[in-house]
């Protein structure tokens, strides 16, 4: 039987000099603002995608100009937290070199940049170096920014969880020094075909991305069982002893192509704290050498999983960790969403959590966003945490400092809004117009949709019940759709296909419930359930858990048999 013929990215990967291609070349190039298709591929590695303004990609044709080209890069900041100083250093580079003049904070706790034109890429990376901040393995096949909690209760707690994602993070970045070389002007060192200089990711790097994330019960707000790589913190007396390790979860899917399928990861056991990274090394490197290679939609750990089976698959992470994994604690998990407003921590500071619609950081006309974070960060001793959804807390404040804190964020329209629960819950990806594979909106129409959810439930009574509501651009997933008690997936402009039934903590997929239906649609249809909710739910029922007891859709139990099925 003949060997199946490798995906192209893997021929890209072995033939690029561990990442160097010929980025430089493309970077000096002053006679296009893109790079080559090749380069296109690996500059994700170094945290960057590029794309161009779907608004005027007509325009420009007529005109016979290229498309207006630019840059999205995503910088890697482990756990979300970063200082004040670094967060003024970033909003400076947003103001000086991007076209979007903005941050956006991420579904994956870091912020990205839109609008980069290319001869500014270098400048900018440079400038996040000088504030100690990265863009290496932000994109690309590699272990993507590794999510944890913010928990600002827990305070001890959060600090070994934040130290843990933090090495997670350094630890499995890679090794190459392309990016060195490229963008911080290093010294080039003799390249070697050594496979010593990317230990553990090989020539190859792995199949496709790789996510991880560290959950501090009962918050899951990382949603861990989306991530590849799960760690849920065991603590005893409020100190960390090991993780309820999970694996395999992921969202991406194609529409149409049933062998491709969001999943939530599966529970393989508990593991000391010490074993982290044994265990974390094993599971990337049986999905580097085990993955599928060839067909890229179907090439991460997920289906690395159901294609090998569970059980062959932890026998082979055991044998690799040299670790046999205990069974996993009894720990409860329980709301996605975050603490808004003040939350005192063990420690005695404060806890400040603001709320970004869809993470945009920018000045808007009477909310000056962008200016009173500024403003903020140039007196805050604290640090800066951003969420998994899209938000920011104002970490580590003291007693005597709240009232100027506050006042700053009143000011500039980061506080006084209400927000309701569900809008606190629902988060968006940036779609149109600068991903480039968006098929519909989101983040510029979501503040208008969850407008409507909040009128209907209202209407019905039910207001004070948070749905998590999630809307993406494409199948991909970048807000994670399919984990939402309401999905709303792009399909077409001003069409989405409709996910219900979603438990509310996110353990347990929605499935799809209507196709290819423009708002009227989704609206009425959430009209009549909002409605039979408000008299039929039993007493805590959840808005998922509900749509799935009154049979709107089945139960997805298991993804690869149940999410199309």
């Amino acid at each position: 039987m003949s060997e199946q013929k490798l995906a192209l990215n893997e021929y890209l990967k072995t033939d690029s000099n561990y990442l160097r291609g010929t980025i430089t070349e493309g970077l000096d190039s002053s006679v296009t603002g893109s790079f080559s298709d090749s380069d296109q591929q690996l500059i994700k590695f170094h945290g960057f995608y590029q794309q161009d303004d779907r608004d005027l990609r007509n325009e420009r044709k007529e005109q016979k100009l290229e498309p207006l080209y630019s840059f999205m890069l995503r910088a890697r900041v482990p756990g979300g937290v970063c200082t004040p100083q670094q967060w003024l250093g970033v909003d400076e580079i947003a103001s000086t070199l991007t076209s979007s003049n903005s941050i956006r904070l991420t579904t994956r706790q870091t912020f990205q940049y839109h609008g980069i034109p290319k001869r500014n890429l270098k400048p900018l990376i440079q400038g996040l170096d000088r504030e100690a901040l990265d863009s290496i393995a932000a994109c690309g096949d590699v272990n993507r920014n590794v999510m944890c909690n913010p928990n600002p209760v827990e305070s001890r707690l959060h600090q070994q969880a934040y130290a843990v994602a933090k090495q997670l993070s350094d630890h499995l970045l890679p090794h190459t020094r392309a990016y060195a070389e490229i963008w911080l002007d290093k010294e080039k060192l003799l390249s070697t075909e050594d496979e010593t200089v990317e230990p553990v990711y090989g020539k190859t790097y792995l199949p496709r991305k790789f996510k991880m994330a560290v959950a501090v019960p009962p918050d899951n707000d990382v949603d861990v069982y989306t991530n590849d790589l799960g760690f849920i913190a065991i603590a005893e007396k409020g100190e960390l002893v090991g993780f309820n390790l999970t694996a395999g979860g992921g969202m991406g899917s194609t529409h149409g192509e049933v062998e491709t399928f969001p999943r939530l990861g599966d529970d393989l056991g508990f593991i000391k704290a010490a074993d982290v990274m044994k265990f974390a090394e094993a599971v990337m490197t049986v999905q580097r050498d085990w993955g599928n290679r060839s067909n890229r939609k179907r090439s991460r750990l997920k289906y690395t999983i159901v294609d090998h089976g569970y059980e062959k698959f932890k026998a082979e992470v055991e044998a690799r960790a040299g670790v046999k994994f205990e069974p996993k604690r009894d720990v409860v998990i329980g709301d996605r969403g975050d603490r808004y407003g003040w939350v005192e921590g063990v420690d005695g500071k404060w806890h400040l959590t603001l709320y970004i619609e869809s993470g945009r950081v920018k000045d808007y006309p009477g909310k000056t966003l962008q200016t009173g974070l500024r403003e903020i960060a140039k007196i805050h001793q604290g640090d800066f945490r951003m969420t998994s959804n899209q938000n920011m807390i104002i970490a580590g404040v003291a007693a005597e400092d709240k009232a100027t804190i506050e006042g700053l964020a009143r000011k500039h329209g980061l506080l006084g809004q209400v927000i309701t629960q569900t809008r606190g819950h629902s988060i968006a990806c940036v779609a149109l117009p600068t991903c480039p594979l968006a098929m519909a909106e989101a983040e510029r129409y979501f503040p208008e949709f969850i407008d409507h959810i909040d009128a209907l439930q209202a209407k019905h009574g039910i207001s004070e019940q948070a749905i998590v509501v999630r809307m993406t651009g494409c199948p991909n997933g970048c807000a994670r759709p399919f984990a939402a008690e309401i999905g709303l997936v792009g399909k077409a402009p001003g069409r989405y296909n409709l996910y219900l039934g979603a438990s509310f903590e996110g353990t347990r997929l929605n499935k799809m419930h209507r196709e290819n239906i423009q708002e009227a649609e989704i609206l009425a249809e959430l009209d009549t359930l909002f409605g039979r909710y408000a008299t039929e739910r039993n007493a805590s029922e959840t808005f998922g858990n509900f749509t799935v007891r009154i049979g709107v859709v089945k139960a997805v139990i298991d993804a690869a048999k149940d999410f199309h099925g």
